[in-house]
């Protein structure tokens, strides 16, 4: 389905003491290709793909979205004014990707399959949900609504707190969260990606895990009605989330678009 998340990948400056990290935290095992690639399991199930990025590009994980056609995209993609930052390329037996910006700044991955291939998602140590911090919701709803049809709903009173999901056929694929004064004025847009947790081991738990690790916890432990969940950034300074989605805060319907419901909120 077009603009469903299909990989997260890792631009990583040391890919080995990043491994033995998330080995660590999440569970992973890891296999090398020939080109250096790593690609990251559990289960045997396809979880993240880590590299080493060229020229001075920061340590971050990337979101793809799946696509039908990566050259139509990234046309799209200017005509809505949003940036290519990188070229449509083509990967022999596997499929085609590009790497884009939205109006608002943030970079973000879109992937043409031509293979199954399916990304692990829903249980410990894999992918569960995605979402866009911008200082510019407005700007990115629009875009990202255009680009692939997207449902949006205000979940926040669209002001002290502005927060949208994003849907298509009535199923939610990510979330967009307006950043404000609990993040410093210099953040950039960026895309936040999140890893399921062991509920038998919870958040906090995993948290303290990241520090004696060599990572850091940038956001402590909070509740929210999406689960317990901690801003985590490895050892080489690449931030992701930890979440787990069997303690979460009740929501109850007629909170829904009211300032009541801030995930963020202690």
């Amino acid at each position: 389905m077009p603009g469903r998340p299909c990989w997260v990948e890792l631009a990583t400056t040391d890919p080995r003491t990043c491994s033995t990290f998330y080995a660590g935290l999440l569970g992973w095992s890891f296999k090398v290709g020939e080109d250096g690639y790593v690609l990251a399991t559990v289960d045997d199930q396809p979880v993240a793909g880590l590299h080493t990025p060229q020229g001075d590009q920061p340590p971050a994980w990337t979101l793809y979205l799946t696509v039908g056609d990566t050259l139509n995209t990234a046309e799209r993609v200017r005509d809505l004014g949003g940036h290519v930052l990188a070229e449509p390329t083509e990967v022999p037996g596997q499929g085609g990707l590009l790497v884009a910006a939205d109006p608002s700044g943030a970079a973000i991955g879109f992937w043409r399959q031509d293979r199954d291939w399916r990304l692990g998602t829903g249980f410990p140590g894999a992918f569960t949900w995605a979402e866009l911090n911008t200082w510019d919701g407005a700007a990115a709803d629009t875009f990202f609504a255009a680009l692939f049809g997207f449902d949006i709903a205000q979940m926040g009173d669209g002001e002290a707190f502005d927060y949208t999901s994003w849907t298509v056929n009535g199923e939610e694929v990510l979330g967009r969260l307006r950043m404000g004064g609990e993040f410093d004025p210099g953040t950039p847009p960026h895309w936040m990606v999140f890893f399921e947790v062991d509920p038998e081991v919870g958040t906090d738990r995993v948290a303290q895990r990241a520090v004696r690790l060599g990572g850091r916890v940038t956001v402590a432990p909070f509740d929210s009605p999406f689960g317990r969940a901690a801003v985590v950034a490895d050892p080489t300074g690449a931030e992701f989330t930890v979440l787990d989605r069997s303690d979460a805060l009740p929501v109850f319907e007629d909170e829904v678009g009211s300032n009541n419901d801030d995930p963020f909120d202690d």
